[in-house]
């Protein structure tokens, strides 16, 4: 019977390096989209058809990444992250608004809103896959250079996610915070 095992033994040490050599090798994982990590390479079609490029985005400084959509939630919303965009803009902040829709819609939602931001679409939601998220929206603010400092998810019409995410913007460009909510608020009231 050794004259048998010992063979076979034999034989299956020197084929194991073989037989893990023709594995098909294993995918890398995906690093992780979390608070405290870089953020991920990202690269979308803007609607002039020029490429909108994060690591080229986050050289220059801090960036707002909200990835969004139309609905009656995200529009209700809307107004605290553009007063968030606005307040911190001068100060190097840039935001990028993808939308879930066609284009058609968006460049209508767009221009109706008076967005004045960088923005584009992904009718698909491969953006969503990028950054590792399912929720609608997500926002994610990164510092100067990469690193994810927030990530908010979820629609708020009172204007609590964006108030926190503005205070974490104002930290980033070493600015006293503006307080959006009031600011919101207060132009709701001018225009009654």
């Amino acid at each position: 019977m050794y004259r048998f095992v010992k063979p076979l033994l034999t034989l299956a040490l020197l084929a194991y390096p073989l037989l893990s050599i023709a594995e098909e090798p294993k995918s890398a994982d995906k690093p992780k989209v979390a608070i405290g990590e870089k953020a991920p390479e990202f690269k979308i079609k803007g609607p002039d058809g020029k490429i909108i490029d994060l690591a080229e985005l986050t050289a220059k400084g801090p960036v707002l990444v909200r990835l969004t959509c139309g609905c009656s939630g995200c529009d209700k919303e809307l107004s605290y992250f553009q007063e968030v965009s606005a307040a911190y803009k001068d100060l190097g902040l840039i935001s990028l608004y993808i939308f879930k829709e066609p284009d058609d819609k968006v460049a209508k939602y767009v221009k109706d809103k008076k967005l004045n931001l960088l923005y584009a679409v992904d009718s698909k939601g491969d953006s969503w896959n990028v950054f590792q998220t399912k929720t609608m929206p997500t926002n994610f603010l990164i510092e100067k250079g990469g690193k994810i400092v927030a990530i908010a998810n979820g629609c708020d019409a009172s204007g609590i996610i964006a108030q926190k995410v503005g205070d974490k913007a104002a930290k980033i460009v070493d600015t006293k915070p503006v307080d959006v909510k009031g600011k919101v608020e207060d132009k709701k009231k001018e225009e009654k």
